[in-house]
């Protein structure tokens, strides 16, 4: 019995080994999708070959997660103090914050001085669209960190697809009104990803400046004050739109535009699967219950985890939202998706597939109780009948 007992004791004092901490250098490959295509395309010529990134994305990365399938390792939560305070991971996303900028500056020039075809062009505002998600992603983490470093490299990363308001929207907008009818990216049942981008685009906007606002008015400034996150996050935008206008001309805005469209897009992508349907519960007060691990769909296949930071672990997420990619944990008896995001992406752009996947599994989530559903009100008495629901 004391072997026994020393070995256990033994083995509770042995530091944790995260199997994954190399892995997560794989996001640095990320943002090189945009100098891919142009690497194979001084190679062979063809601008065909632009297209490969996109498809690597869209195509190899689900199929990939359909292969390699689900990583449910967790790390232990007397883990999670020695994973938080090891700055390698810190480091990564940080050093990506230099590099996403640089493959945007290289992504416009390329454009712009190379005899491309509309479709080259094209492939090239996809890829560079996607590299800007993950421009997001990257602000998504560092900017739920309290060190102010790592929030003014939020602000940063976020700059070039100008969506630096998701700073403020996600923090102390989205987190508190998650799978709430009040929050603009929470989608609903019956809503098609494309109507849910019309309604979160313009609500997220609005939403961030109303906080932001409020904030300024407690320090009594005006609303445009510098001291305004989203006054400083366009700025650079600005800068930085201006200085490539004026280096490459003006021919390259419609290129920013479109593949900043295409990156705010990913984003959307992101938050329309990530609670629809969900409702938390209204209470007799007026208020809505806690958010709960229940209120969030999860994914724990691997390779678009690597990609995404964890991202698709998104209960632990808002449970503990300051907590690093690293730790966060998964747990069985959460909401779990089909797919990795990629390939979730890929069915919410065909809303009727979308609808006839994932509508009967948020039924048999909330057990067809409507009162955790988030119906699309323009829907409600439809989808009730449709799905026989009381």
């Amino acid at each position: 019995m004391a072997q026994v007992q020393s070995t256990a004791d033994a083995v509770a004092s042995t530091p944790y080994r995260d199997h994954k901490r190399h892995a997560w250098l794989l996001s640095m490959l990320v943002p090189l999708l945009v100098g891919a295509g142009p690497v194979l395309y001084f190679a062979v010529g063809q601008a065909w070959v632009l297209w490969l990134p996109v498809l690597l994305v869209y195509v190899a990365l689900p199929v990939l997660d359909l292969i390699l399938g689900a990583d449910p390792s967790n790390p232990p939560e007397s883990a999670v103090p020695q994973l938080e305070a090891d700055h390698y991971y810190r480091w990564i996303t940080w050093a990506l914050v230099p590099l996403l900028w640089l493959v945007f500056v290289f992504a416009s020039w390329f454009v712009m001085n190379q005899p491309l075809p509309w479709h080259g062009v094209l492939a090239v505002i996809l890829s560079t669209g996607v590299v800007g998600g993950f421009c997001i992603n990257v602000g998504h983490e560092l900017g739920h960190k309290r060190e102010p470093l790592e929030r003014a490299l939020a602000k940063l990363v976020l700059a070039p697809t100008g969506y630096g308001h998701f700073y403020v929207e996600h923090n102390r907008g989205h987190h508190r009104d998650v799978a709430t009818p009040a929050d603009p990216a929470s989608s609903r049942l019956g809503e098609s990803i494309w109507r849910f981008a019309l309604r979160e685009w313009p609500g997220a906007w609005r939403r961030a400046w109303a906080l932001e606002s409020e904030r300024m008015a407690s320090l009594g400034r005006a609303p445009w004050h510098l001291s305004n996150d989203i006054v400083q996050t366009s700025l650079i935008t600005l800068a930085l739109w201006l200085a490539l206008i004026t280096w490459l001309g003006i021919g390259v805005l419609p290129f920013l535009l479109l593949a900043s469209i295409w990156a705010n897009f990913q984003l959307t992508s992101a938050n329309y699967i990530e609670h629809y349907g969900i409702a938390r519960r209204l209470l007799a007060d007026g208020r809505y219950e806690p958010c709960r691990p229940q209120h969030s769909w999860n994914s724990n296949h691997i390779v678009s985890n690597w990609a995404l930071f964890h991202l698709q672990r998104h209960s632990d997420h808002h449970a503990h939202a300051t907590r690093r990619y690293q730790s966060l944990r998964t747990f069985d008896d959460l909401p779990q998706l089909p797919s990795g995001y990629f390939g979730m992406f890929l069915l919410a752009y065909v809303p009727i597939l979308w609808f006839r996947v994932m509508d009967r599994r948020l039924l048999a989530l909330v057990g067809a109780d409507v009162e955790r559903i988030n119906f699309d009100p323009d829907r409600r008495e439809s989808l009730m009948q449709q799905y026989e629901l009381a």
